[in-house]
């Protein structure tokens, strides 16, 4: 019989071992905005983001919290007979707000009944002390991540993406995070425009290095409305295809730490707002054939820094 264990540190069992039964996250757009967008440091945002944020699509942001929460586990609950629930604050930078106004809104979230736990998104350019501080408080209340947005090592893409920060300010918000004892959730694009293979790769490595406790993933996608699709509509920019990004995702989990959890191993902008690559909309079929391409190697998260290891032990300097 085929084994249903996953061959990498997913989310999903993390969350099973924790409360003991389906948990599922809800996507909360509590009507914050950007310092990329409202001039604390750019106007313009990222070349990839709508004008909802990234990753925004299937969120009510016409409700209040309260309400986005309840809907949201409505849906989960009939579709994935969840039975516990985590508020996800996902849409633009969830932490550039005065800190009485986050405590409102977090506060409001977790009032939900079987709301177990909280995920906040940001820039790693939105943690002054005072924001470390309250996310302190509720990692002590809570089960409690933050997210940041890395996407790229690399300056140079780092300057493409119109990020409007550099590499050593993510690895300054890294450090003050981890120094705060937050869990941490960091978020980088494969198949960004000018990246070889083994660029995307080294991030991994990067990943390794800083410590982080967990990864999303996600392809390159052109959403409707950005400048990114204006590129692609040129010529300037291509995406990749299915088996390429499925063979890079196998490589990249065999270079990871295997103590790393994985939230997410794709993603794809909504269907009413993806412009291509279309077969990102297929979602299980990716995670599968992710699964597949794994089993076939025999290999695992990690796997490639084991053998490194038992190859430097078995060679012992004389």
């Amino acid at each position: 019989m085929k084994s249903t264990e996953k061959r990498y540190n997913a989310f999903s069992d993390r969350l099973k071992r924790e409360f003991g039964c389906r948990v599922h996250r809800i996507g909360v757009d509590a009507g914050f905005t950007c310092p990329n967008r409202d001039g604390t440091v750019g106007t313009g945002g990222c070349i990839y983001c709508g004008g909802r944020g990234s990753g925004s699509h299937g969120i009510l942001p016409e409700l209040g919290v309260r309400e986005q929460v309840e809907h949201g586990k409505e849906i989960m609950a009939r579709k994935y007979k969840a039975r516990r629930f985590i508020a996800y604050f996902q849409a633009y930078s969830n932490t550039h707000a005065p800190v009485d106004r986050l405590r409102r809104l977090y506060d409001e979230a977790l009032a939900s009944p079987d709301v177990v736990g909280l995920i906040v998104g940001t820039r790693p350019d939105c943690l002054p002390p005072e924001v470390l501080d309250l996310l302190g408080e509720y990692a002590q209340k809570t089960w409690f991540w933050l997210e940041l947005g890395m996407q790229s090592h690399l300056d140079r893409t780092l300057e493409y993406l119109g990020r409007g920060h550099d590499f050593r300010t993510f690895e300054e918000g890294v450090r003050r995070v981890k120094g705060a004892g937050l869990r941490l959730c960091c978020h980088l694009m494969l198949g960004l425009p000018g990246e070889t293979r083994e660029e995307m790769l080294a991030g991994a490595d990067t990943l390794n290095s800083l410590g982080v406790d967990g990864v999303k993933l996600h392809l390159l996608h052109i959403m409707k409305g950005t400048e990114l699709e204006l590129r692609y509509q040129r010529g300037e920019v291509g995406v990749m295809e299915r088996d390429d990004y499925v063979g890079l995702v196998c490589d990249y989990l065999e270079r990871l730490e295997s103590g790393i959890v994985i939230q997410r191993l794709t993603g794809d902008g909504g269907r009413d707002h993806l412009v291509a690559p279309l077969w990102s909309l297929k979602k299980f079929e990716v995670l599968n054939a992710i699964d597949a391409e794994l089993e076939r190697r025999g290999t695992r998260q990690g796997a490639k820094i084991n053998d490194e290891l038992r190859i430097t032990n078995s060679n012992p300097e004389p």
